[in-house]
């Protein structure tokens, strides 16, 4: 089995889902050929700047505005079709890719490169079988379209969802948000927190993104100033300048403290932890559920994010802070509340999808056979 991943770079998740299926394909099929694309950067790095650079921008500077064009995006078709007709445009060159890479079955975790696909299979110039992976636990019409073989989501009301607008439910399977298989070993705190160099106590891991966006420097002041009994870990991304000024910060906080940049052990961080403090990414929740970890969410993104927040807190397994929320007081009426407590963390487990790149990898296999 050869898999093309077609992705984009707008924040880490969607690459990460791709190359979480690519594990499970590997590990399978070792002699198999997969590649990743990072879509707009192969074919038109023009387009990757404008698009890509646009989007982190608006979000770190203008987040409201990203958020205002999101929800337009949901009722004004008129910015569904300017996306259309670009990514037709751009279509040709993902074409070659294709025919030149000649795969088994196509995945695209992002909806533009899905746009170009679908579009490509309307006008008969590929055949390929392809999967859609949702990365965020919200439908959106930027997902709607037609000759894709499967969507996978996060959530059976997802699928719920795009069944009322139209998408066949025998298309839909809700197999949960795929994460890396070393989410899937879990360490036990004591052993963790010991090769981490931490105590063994309560345990507070506060992250920002693989960007280090949001009220990050405020959110740790507030836990570093608790009279609680804690230890911190806080993981600033790529943000180097935010590294340093929490590293300085730090100092001045009578508690044990672990200030991390950009890092490839989320895993082992979140099995010595015992709450996650983080910005509600689609791919973070994932892994954090898989843990199952209680998570306090902070500075969602206006648009997808929101709706990641609303998820999880209507489903039980997060609450919603602010840089001005009275943390003792928070951590009084969960941490302290042993039934609320382990609630959130039995909600987690209920809601994490653990099988879910396994169970993807056996639907591909279905449906490349059938070519």
């Amino acid at each position: 089995m050869d898999v093309l991943f077609l992705s984009i770079s707008m924040g880490a998740g969607h690459l990460k889902a791709a190359y979480a299926i690519k594990e499970y394909v590997e590990k399978k099929y070792p002699h198999s050929k997969n590649i990743v694309v990072d879509t707009f950067k192969v074919i038109n790095p023009l387009a990757h700047k404008i698009i890509v650079d646009g989007y982190l921008k608006t979000i770190k500077i203008k987040p409201d505005l990203y958020g205002k064009l999101y929800n337009l995006s949901e009722y004004k078709k008129i910015l569904n079709k300017l996306s259309n007709a670009m990514n037709i445009i751009l279509s040709p060159k993902i074409e070659r890719l294709i025919k030149e890479f000649n795969p088994s079955i196509i995945v695209c975790t992002h909806p533009f490169p899905l746009q170009m696909v679908s579009y490509l299979k309307k006008e008969n110039k590929i055949s390929t079988p392809t999967v859609a992976i949702l990365t965020d636990y919200v439908n959106h019409p930027s997902w709607f379209h037609t000759n894709i073989e499967a969507f996978i989501v996060g959530h059976d009301y997802i699928k719920q969802d795009m069944v009322r607008c139209g998408i066949p439910k025998e298309s839909i399977f809700s197999y949960g948000v795929p994460v890396s298989q070393v989410f899937l070993n879990k360490k036990e705190k004591t052993l963790a927190r010991k090769e981490l160099a931490l105590e063994d106590k309560f345990t507070v891991l506060i992250m920002g993104g693989s960007l280090g966006y949001g009220n990050l420097k405020s959110t740790f002041i507030n836990f570093g100033k608790c009279f609680r009994e804690m230890q911190i870990m806080v993981v600033c991304g790529e943000n180097e300048k935010l590294r340093k000024k929490l590293e300085r910060i730090s100092h001045s906080f009578n508690k044990r403290v672990r200030v991390f940049g950009y890092t490839n052990n989320i895993s082992k961080l979140m099995d010595a932890s015992d709450v996650l403090v983080t910005k509600p990414g689609g791919m973070t929740i994932s892994e954090a559920l898989v843990k199952e970890l209680p998570m306090f969410i902070i500075s969602p993104i206006p648009g997808q994010e929101e709706r990641n927040a609303k998820f999880l807190v209507t489903s039980g397994a997060a609450i919603t802070i602010s840089k001005n929320d009275d943390i003792e007081n928070i951590l009084c009426q969960t941490m302290d509340n042993h039934l609320r407590f382990e609630h959130m963390k039995e909600m987690a487990k209920n809601l994490s999808a653990p099988y879910s790149g396994k169970n993807i990898l056996n639907l591909m296999e279905k449906l490349s056979i059938k070519v």
